[in-house]
């Protein structure tokens, strides 16, 4: 397996300013559309803390391997991913915090590409100087996803159903491998051996990211003593797998899918963006979306167009097509079918025959859980089973419920709150 690391260059990224509710809202629908579970954006949920100073100046690299080798057993013959550090790795390599980030999240956790930009990494109010996630001791990292979703930002590296395959010059379409949760772990472990890191301080990781860290912390226990798991889950339930599904429907529906095969051709952008309308309502909880309705757009169960035209819409809902509209353009619809059945696909160790107290019984890790207790879309008992489950292998692990009423996003948009829970955690 051979391994080069370089440098990209990165574009400076800019937003528009607005009264105070109608920028709260684009700024946490952002946050949302860039997640699982799913689902932030680098912007806090208030506009004065979007614009906040970040201490850390960040850039962006580049990860190549040569024939990698799926979970289920196929090979991509290249491999390309980005990768982002904050802080320095000490002498003896033993500080090293891998972040693990959500559905449609980066490896961008924190910090920004340059001064002028307006927008942090979206944990950058836990990570940093004297932070909950103090990068004055630890080194931490994080790395961009196989098929991440926004594969046409210029701040993403990845590789995917979007990328060319160097056999045919073509774009993979869904002749790219099947992924799963193993896939971004063994990536990311690529990517730290190649630095000549050989165990973690701690993994943390929210929604999508809690699922690559409890498989870390299960797949290879020798690396990992600390895991930290954020609105996240061990293994997906029935239930979440049909929501999950839900999300790939409408892209299978749109008549320009094609059966993936739209490269060089019209995409299936309204499949997309109703797939990102249907994720962010489920990021989100019904108190922020009323809150929405009556402080930004006067939302009324009766308006004039809608109750004239079967054409028109409600406020509520335009409000919701333009913001997932507008983050559609970075983004892939394959890349998302991708996430969709790695996130279907996961179980914690993913060992074939084992149910999952059986998988979790191999990790060493002290465990930490934090479900938020207004989450719809990961809900709390996926959390507390998992917790449950190591209490009953004898296993050091704690649960603190994240209380707010923002939802799954509880765990990225509203994580300052709570970052005494990992402050302490990480301390100890």
């Amino acid at each position: 397996m051979t391994i080069i690391i370089r440098a990209s260059n990165q574009l400076t990224r800019t937003s528009g300013n607005a009264n105070f509710w109608h920028s709260q809202c684009l700024v946490l629908f952002s946050v949302v559309l860039m997640m699982l579970c799913l689902i932030a954006n680098s912007e806090a949920i208030a506009s004065d803390k979007s614009t906040a100073q970040s201490s850390l100046l960040v850039k962006k690299q580049r990860f190549d391997i040569q024939n990698f080798q799926t979970f289920g057993g196929e090979n991509i013959e290249q491999v390309s991913v980005g990768w982002e550090s904050y802080g320095k790795l000490n002498k003896d390599k033993s500080n090293v915090i891998l972040i693990t980030h959500y559905f449609t999240g980066n490896s961008h956790a924190a910090g920004k590409y340059q001064e002028s930009d307006t927008t942090t990494g979206y944990w950058d109010s836990i990570i940093g100087p004297n932070k909950a996630i103090d990068t004055n001791t630890y080194f931490v990292i994080s790395v961009d996803s196989l098929a991440n979703l926004s594969v046409h930002d210029p701040n993403v590296i990845t590789t995917g159903p979007a990328s060319i395959n160097p056999r045919t010059n073509k774009p993979y379409g869904l002749s790219f491998p099947v992924l799963t949760i193993r896939d971004f772990v063994n990536v990311q472990k690529a990517v730290l051996e190649s630095l000549g890191i050989a165990s973690l301080y701690a993994v943390i990781g929210p929604s999508m990211g809690s699922m690559q860290a409890i498989d870390w912390a299960a797949a290879y226990p020798e690396w990992v003593p600390r895991m930290i798991s954020v609105i996240g889950s061990a293994g997906t339930d029935a239930w979440t797998n049909t929501k999950l599904e839900q999300w790939a429907i409408p892209i299978k529906l749109d008549k320009h899918w094609q059966q993936g095969n739209y490269y060089g051709k019209t995409p299936p952008t309204d499949g997309l963006v109703a797939s990102l309308m249907f994720i962010t309502q489920a990021a989100l909880h019904p108190e922020f979306f009323n809150q929405v309705g009556e402080n930004s757009l006067s939302y009324s169960p009766m308006e004039a167009k809608p109750l004239h035209s079967i054409h028109q819409t409600h406020s509520i809902v335009n409000w919701l097509k333009e913001r997932a509209a507008a983050r559609a353009k970075t983004m892939d619809a394959n890349h998302l079918l991708y996430l969709v059945r790695a996130n279907q696909l996961f179980s914690a160790g993913q060992q074939e025959g084992k149910n999952l107290k059986q998988n979790l019984a191999s990790i060493r890790a002290k465990t930490l859980f934090l479900p938020a207790s207004s989450d719809l879309l990961l809900m709390p008992y996926l959390a507390e089973d998992a917790h449950q489950l190591l209490k009953e292998l004898n296993k050091d692990t704690q649960l603190t419920h994240l209380e707010g009423n923002l939802g799954h996003l509880e765990g990225v948009s509203g994580i300052a709150k709570h970052a005494s829970h990992i402050r302490v955690f990480l301390s100890n």
